[in-house]
């Protein structure tokens, strides 16, 4: 990727949650406790499943690919904004960027398609619990893992190399994120961007509202399959075993909206990081 002034764009700069010296620290400190907790939080629950024969079940496999997702998430950002914050730099050179950009929007596809794949095994044990065995059998859970990662690293794979065919007219280019975003970095680029415009509200529209489409429409089904189960007891039980799932099927949609939405609304890049 060349330049308009023919020399190879080496660098990106990031931006800073605080330029205030004295909550460097304390900024440092938070988010390392964060990424710590998230890590071995995750390591926990992948080595409690690994070791415990009784949860070798579908929805325990879901959740142990889910767990490895959200530690793949976390550090695909979040180490080298530790590392910017301790040396006080900014800089993220371009082969970095790109890589980066890569990792996260991968791992975040990675996120958003698991979750409609826990959903439908949620479907699948509440409204068909006598068959619930006969169908996520080893092959078809396997399949439904297999199948997400092979999509999004595809997907993530076209996006970065409409993203090596950009332009960037000046040195100094600094992205409005804490990390290489997708939309940011195309955003600076001064070249033809409509391919890679087109290409990505395409892939949202698809894999953002079409497992969001399935989710809902799972939690639709079983909510009715409750609805008319005789007993309390029976009611509460069933419901017991999906009521985490929407709660991060809500944090995870409502967060990315609100970051999108208070990027494009109050242009607020520190809000927006934030967030």
């Amino acid at each position: 990727m060349l330049p308009g002034n023919d020399t190879r764009l080496s660098e990106f700069l990031l931006l800073e949650l605080s330029e205030e010296p004295e909550l460097q620290s304390l900024i440092f400190g938070f988010f390392l406790s964060m990424y710590l907790i998230t890590v071995l939080g995750n390591l926990l629950i992948i080595l409690a499943v690994s070791s415990y024969p009784h949860l070798h079940t579908p929805m325990y496999f879901f959740l142990c690919n889910l767990s490895l997702v959200d530690i793949c998430f976390t550090s695909s950002t979040v180490p080298k904004m530790l590392v910017n914050i301790q040396t006080q730099s900014r800089v993220i050179t371009y082969e970095g960027c790109i890589t980066q950009m890569y990792f996260s929007t991968l791992v975040g596809l990675l996120d958003d398609l698991l979750l409609s794949v826990v959903a439908y095994d949620r479907f699948v044990a509440i409204c068909h619990p006598l068959h619930y065995t006969v169908i996520m059998n080893p092959w078809l859970c396997g399949l439904l893992v297999l199948v997400p990662w092979i999509m999004s690293a595809l997907i993530c794979l076209f996006h970065s190399l409409l993203a090596l065919r950009l332009s960037f007219c000046t040195e100094d280019l600094e992205i409005p994120q804490y990390f290489c975003e997708i939309n940011q970095v195309i955003e600076l680029a001064c070249s033809d961007t409509f391919l890679n415009d087109i290409v990505i509200y395409v892939a949202a529209g698809l894999l953002g509202g079409g497992p969001l489409a399935g989710i809902l429409y799972s939690y639709s089904k079983i909510f009715s399959s409750i609805r008319r189960i005789s007993s309390a007891q029976g009611k509460y039980k069933a419901f017991s075993t999906c009521v985490s799932h929407p709660s991060v099927v809500s944090l995870f949609y409502f967060t990315v909206l609100r970051v999108y939405m208070s990027s494009a609304i109050t242009h607020s890049s520190c809000s927006s990081a934030v967030a």
